[in-house]
């Protein structure tokens, strides 16, 4: 059945639909199947995603069709169709009135990803208007909280240095906490990987208290605050908010320097949701994990990484993996750095659509994945900035001396990216970051080829 008629309006025109702020605009790359009109087909997944469905029935009214979806831009050569989906479509909270980015999601990739006539359809960008920013929590913490715990500046406070406690997976409590405080002699923040929780090898209520035993001591020794990023991750509210409490409990005065970290793909948008309310103290630390699934450039349904980033901060993530942007060992592109922009600015560029944030707080870029002290200058220059968290797990464990000196060569690569320095020349002043070379000598031979020879090292 051709639907076209009521769920397509090509003479609307995008700029209109923005500045009317009564819409959330969604952009997506869909193929119909053989045998199937665009424009019939894109109208039918607009019914799909609102108000309608395969026939018509006998319920709908005038006031019906005032909140359809609407397939308002096609190209089908180059696969473009954007949707416009009225506010009031969308599910709102009994007890305060806000959006649930949950219902956004049921209607914008719900029974539509699986439709007979669709070959595939990704979103790959969306706009919201100042009404509905205004409805989402947004972050409650950002990086500026983390800055003036560790005695930075608020605004440009500098690159974090974090690891992973590795391996992943198989240590008991006395040996991860020992490997925190390795680390903590020389960097500033640890994540639980995002398989660590309770494991019958390691309760975490023994290893937790443990784990802050280190926290204390490395402050003492060092003269600074370290932090820490809990997972809570569970499949009940209650298991969450109890791995919450006891944490809360254990870091006592320290606990402005916990931050929970939530696996926000594979548990949902309510369970970040869950965090972000109940502790609005804490900074909320997304896991993607899983999240390639859909959005990697093969899988051709779902959304992108993009998309999911963009997400987290309507949600109210104070920061979210973004991968390496091709300088570490996951997929990605130098090009993803509009990804960080968008998360971390008051206004951005996306694929489509240009977003003003209207002051709701930034969610920081966390890159994780392959990192080390050798390709963070790349990566920094990519960037243009290093106001970032990075959670470098093989970059900090595998460095040839100590976790601690991989930490501190993380540092020190930033400081040479900062100062502009040749990073050869600049290993010649600084041992941990010199080491690094002999740590990956791999990366050391693809990136900086001649090393040996200019540093004077002979194996």
């Amino acid at each position: 059945m051709d639907q076209s008629n009521r769920y397509a309006d090509l003479s609307l025109r995008e700029e209109d639909l923005i500045a009317g702020g009564k819409h959330i605009l969604v952009a997506y790359q869909m193929k119909p199947k053989a045998g199937h009109g665009y424009l019939e087909a894109a109208a039918h997944f607009a019914a799909e995603s609102s108000t309608g469905t395969n026939v018509e029935v006998s319920t709908t009214d005038d006031f019906t069709k005032g909140v359809d979806a609407l397939v308002y831009h096609i190209d089908e050569t180059t696969e473009d169709m954007r949707i416009a989906y009225p506010l009031d479509l969308f599910d709102r909270n009994v007890i305060d009135g806000r959006l649930m980015i949950v219902s956004f999601l049921t209607c914008a990739i719900g029974n539509n990803q699986g439709m007979g006539d669709i070959e595939h359809a990704k979103m790959i960008d969306f706009h919201v208007p100042d009404r509905a920013i205004q409805l989402f929590d947004g972050p409650a913490k950002d990086i500026s909280d983390l800055w003036r715990i560790l005695g930075r500046p608020i605004q440009n406070g500098g690159y974090i240095s974090g690891t992973i406690i590795k391996p992943k997976l198989g240590l008991r409590p006395e040996p991860f906490a020992a490997a925190a405080y390795q680390f903590w002699l020389g960097g500033d923040f640890i994540k639980n990987d995002e398989p660590q929780g309770n494991q019958v090898f390691c309760p975490l209520k023994k290893v937790l208290p443990m784990v802050y035993d280190s926290l204390k001591r490395a402050q003492d020794e060092t003269g600074q605050a370290k932090l820490f990023s809990m997972n809570i991750t569970a499949d009940d509210h209650y298991e969450m908010l109890a791995r919450a409490d006891f944490a809360l409990e254990t870091f006592g005065s320290d606990a402005d320097k916990l931050a929970f970290l939530v696996d926000g793909f594979v548990g949902g948008p309510g369970m970040i949701t869950t965090a972000r309310r109940q502790y609005p103290s804490q900074y909320l630390h997304y896991h993607r994990a899983g999240h390639g699934m859909i959005t990697s450039p093969s899988a051709k349904r779902g959304y992108t990484a993009f998309v999911l980033a963009k997400l987290s901060r309507l949600q109210g993530a104070s920061g979210i993996h973004v991968g390496t942007m091709g300088y570490g060992k996951m997929e990605g592109e130098g090009d993803d750095r509009n990804i960080a922009y968008m998360i971390e600015r008051d206004e951005a560029q996306g694929p489509i659509y240009f977003q003003k944030w209207f002051g709701m707080k930034p969610t920081t870029p966390i890159i994780s994945g392959g990192m080390n002290a050798l390709r963070l200058p790349g990566f920094f220059e990519n960037l243009g900035h290093g106001n970032v968290i990075n959670t470098a797990g093989g970059g900090s464990y595998g460095h040839i001396d100590s976790p601690a000196a991989g930490a501190i060569s993380l540092r020190q690569s930033y400081e040479c990216w900062i100062a502009g320095a040749d990073p050869i020349e600049w290993a010649k002043e600084h041992k941990e970051f010199a080491r690094a070379f002999e740590s990956f000598p791999k990366d050391a031979d693809s990136i900086f080829p001649g090393w040996r020879e200019k540093l004077g090292v002979h194996k």
